[in-house]
C-alpha cells in the first residue's frame, strides 16, 4: 500500500521525477528477485584460464574504446605495487574508403569521393585502488581521445567502479557508456564490423555522465544494468543530446558453457529520456565514417523519447550469431509523436578456430585473441562476418529516410595489438522521394596498445 501511495505521488509530477520513479521500480524488482530462493548468489572464485572464454569480473575501463590484450606487447606500460596499479593503454585507426553511386544516390547525398582519413587517437589509464584482493574492489580508469572533426582532446569513459558483494555486483560513478544495447556497450576496438548499425549511431549517445549499477547471479544466470545520467558536465560534447536519462538492461544466459564454447544470449532493453533544450535530432553516417550523413530527421521539437528493443546472440566455439532490434517513440505532439525503428542481424566466423571470449557480468563480447599471432610464425585469426541493417526514420510528420545495408568483410587479427580490414557494402536509401543505390568499398587499420 504504501509502495503504491508513493507511485501516486511520484506520477503528480513530470521530468526527473519520473525518472526516479522508474528507477525505484526496476530497483525494487531486482530486490525481489534477489531474495527468491531460485536465484541463488555463488561468486565463481577461481583463477580465469588463459584459454578460457568466459570472464566473470567487471572492471572499470572493460567497456571502454580500448581493451587490455591478452598478451604483452611491451612491459613498460604497467605497474602493479600492494596499494595501486595502473595500466597505459592507448590506440590509433586509419580508414579508408571509396564507394559507386547511381544517379540517384548522387542526387540525395551527392558525389561521394574517395578518401583516406584518419580515424581518431586515444589514450588509456586504468588500474586498482588498494590491495589486490579486497571485499570491495576500487578500480578506476581515464579515457583520452583526440577528435579528428573538432581537433581537440575530449575525454572518453572515465571514472570509479566499487565492487558492492552484498548487492551481487558493482557501481560505476563517472563517465560510461549508457548500458542500452550489447553492441554499444562492447569495446569499440573489439567489434566485428568497422561500424556500428546506423540506428544504433541515431538513437544512442556514446557515453553519459551519471551512476551505473551492474549486477550478476552465476546461479541463475542473470544479470541486469541499471544507470541514471544527467549533463551537468557534458553540455557541450557531440553525444550530450539528452538533460537527463534513465537506462535498464536485463540479461539471461540459458546456456553457458566454458568446456563447450557455447553462449546463448538474451537481453531486454529500456530507455527514457529528457530531451535537452526540448529539440531532438536522429542522425547516421552508413556505417562508413568518411562518407556524409545518408539518414537524418534534422531538428524537431520533442521533450522526450522512450526506447525499447531486444538482443538474441548465440555463440558456438568459432560461430557466432546475433541480433538487435528496438524502437523509439518520441513526444513530440507537433509532429505527431513518431515513431522509429532499426536493428541489425551479424554472423561471424573464425576461420582459424578461435573463439570470441564473453563477459558475463558487463554481458557483452570481447574482443579477439589469435591462437598464433603473425609475430610468432603464425597465421592470426581470420574472421568472416556478414551483417544486415536497416534504420527507418520516417514517421508522422518526419522525413529522415529509411536506409538498408549488406555488409560482407574480412578481419585479419595478425596480433592482440594490429588488425586490419576489408570490407564491401550495398546499400539503398529511400529519401526525398528518390532510392538511391550505393557500393561501400572500405578499409581499416587498428593499433592498440
Amino acid at each position: 500500500m504504501r509502495y503504491a501511495n508513493l507511485q501516486f505521488v511520484l506520477l503528480q509530477h513530470s521530468g526527473t521525477t519520473r525518472y526516479v520513479l522508474v528507477l525505484f521500480r526496476i530497483v525494487t524488482l531486482a530486490f525481489l528477485l534477489l531474495r527468491l530462493p531460485l536465484f541463488t548468489y555463488a561468486q565463481d572464485t577461481t583463477a580465469i584460464s588463459p584459454d578460457s572464454t568466459i570472464f566473470w569480473r567487471i572492471e572499470a575501463g572493460d567497456e571502454a574504446d580500448i581493451e587490455t590484450p591478452r598478451r604483452q606487447l611491451i612491459k613498460w606500460n604497467e605497474y602493479s605495487g600492494p596499494y595501486f596499479s595502473i595500466r597505459l593503454g592507448g590506440g590509433l585507426l586509419y580508414d579508408v574508403a571509396t564507394y559507386e553511386q547511381d544517379a540517384q544516390s548522387k542526387e540525395q547525398v551527392g558525389d561521394l569521393k574517395k578518401d583516406i582519413k584518419f580515424r581518431d587517437g586515444r589514450f588509456l589509464f586504468k588500474g586498482r585502488f588498494g590491495p589486490d584482493k579486497m571485499k570491495h574492489p576500487v578500480t578506476y580508469t581515464m579515457g583520452i581521445m583526440y577528435n579528428q572533426p573538432t581537433k581537440s582532446w575530449l575525454f572518453r569513459e572515465t571514472g570509479i567502479m566499487v565492487g558492492v558483494p552484498e548487492l551481487r555486483g558493482s557501481f560505476f560513478i563517472g563517465r560510461t557508456k549508457e548500458g542500452f544495447s550489447l553492441n554499444k556497450v562492447m569495446v569499440g576496438y573489439a567489434g566485428w564490423t568497422m561500424e556500428r548499425s546506423t540506428m544504433s549511431d541515431a538513437t544512442i549517445p556514446i557515453l553519459g555522465d551519471g551512476i551505473k549499477y551492474y549486477a550478476y547471479l552465476p546461479g541463475s544466470r542473470i544479470g541486469w544494468n541499471v544507470g541514471y545520467f544527467f549533463d551537468q558536465f557534458n553540455e557541450n560534447q557531440a553525444f550530450s543530446s539528452y538533460d537527463n536519462q534513465v537506462v535498464a538492461r536485463i540479461m539471461w544466459l540459458p546456456i553457458l558453457s566454458d568446456p563447450e564454447r557455447k553462449v546463448f544470449h538474451i537481453g531486454i532493453n529500456l530507455r527514457q529520456g529528457n530531451v535537452d533544450k526540448d529539440t531532438l535530432q536522429l542522425r547516421s553516417r552508413p556505417e562508413s565514417w568518411t562518407a556524409p550523413y545518408f539518414v537524418d530527421t534534422k531538428k524537431f521539437r520533442a521533450t522526450q523519447t522512450f526506447m525499447y528493443g531486444g538482443e538474441i546472440y548465440y555463440r558456438h566455439g568459432p560461430w557466432l550469431f546475433g541480433s538487435e532490434y528496438w524502437f523509439m517513440d518520441a513526444k513530440a505532439p507537433e509532429k505527431g509523436n513518431p515513431r522509429f525503428h532499426g536493428g541489425d542481424i551479424v554472423a561471424t566466423w573464425l576461420i582459424t578456430g578461435e573463439t570470441r571470449a564473453y563477459n558475463t557480468a558487463g554481458g557483452f563480447f570481447k574482443g579477439i585473441s589469435p591462437n598464433r599471432t603473425v609475430f610468432e610464425g603464425g597465421p592470426g585469426a581470420i574472421e568472416a562476418v556478414l551483417r544486415i541493417s536497416y534504420i527507418d526514420l520516417d514517421d508522422k510528420g518526419i522525413s529522415g529516410g529509411k536506409f538498408w545495408r549488406i555488409t560482407p568483410m574480412m578481419n585479419w587479427h595478425m596480433s592482440d595489438n594490429i588488425r586490419l580490414e576489408i570490407g564491401y557494402g550495398y546499400g539503398e536509401l529511400d529519401r526525398l522521394g528518390l532510392e538511391g543505390g550505393t557500393q561501400f568499398f572500405q578499409g581499416r587499420i587498428q593499433f592498440q596498445l
